[in-house]
């Protein structure tokens, strides 16, 4: 490949990112190969699209529910899309369960900050699983992967005696 980049390079990226092959090349290419300089920049360019797509209708998704072990503590969220297709797929699905689990250690109130109510947003928060990403950039990885918007509509958090 062009510039001292792999083929094994260019893989890697794509499954830390879940960006295209040549948005990895390029990204790449332009970094000389550094990884985290390219996951930058894949990432910018997966916010660029995800706001592209934000503006679409999402009339499919889930409803998706997870009880923490050991705890009496819950939470339930109905998340997004636009297809039933995306919304059957594994990775829609997987990330329906990280954000109620998310929901249910971190008890967001609301879920952007321009909705009613106290404490920090869902969508501003830390993910509890990996702190260096917020939220919205774990939903706008999902959006670059699955070339859809996906977004959350609502959720409720559950704890016996809270």
């Amino acid at each position: 490949m062009a510039s001292g980049v792999s083929a094994a390079m260019v893989r890697e990226l794509r499954d830390r990112t879940g960006g295209g092959i040549m948005d990895c090349k390029r990204a790449l290419v332009e970094t000389g190969g550094d990884m985290d300089k390219a996951s930058a920049i894949i990432r910018e360019g997966g916010k660029a699209r995800a706001a592209k797509r934000s503006s679409r209708a999402t009339k499919q998704g889930v409803v998706h529910a997870y009880i923490h072990p050991g705890r009496p503590l819950g939470a339930m969220i109905e998340l997004a899309c636009e297809t039933d297709f995306v919304a059957r797929t594994d990775e829609f699905k997987s990330l329906a369960n990280e954000l109620a689990m998310h929901i249910a250690a971190m008890g967001p109130e609301r879920i952007t900050e321009e909705d009613d109510g106290e404490g920090e947003a869902l969508l501003d928060q830390a993910y509890v699983r990996d702190p260096a990403r917020t939220i919205a950039e774990l939903i706008q990885e999902t959006i670059a992967r699955t070339g859809e918007n996906v977004r959350v509509a609502r959720f409720s958090r559950f704890e016996v005696g809270a």
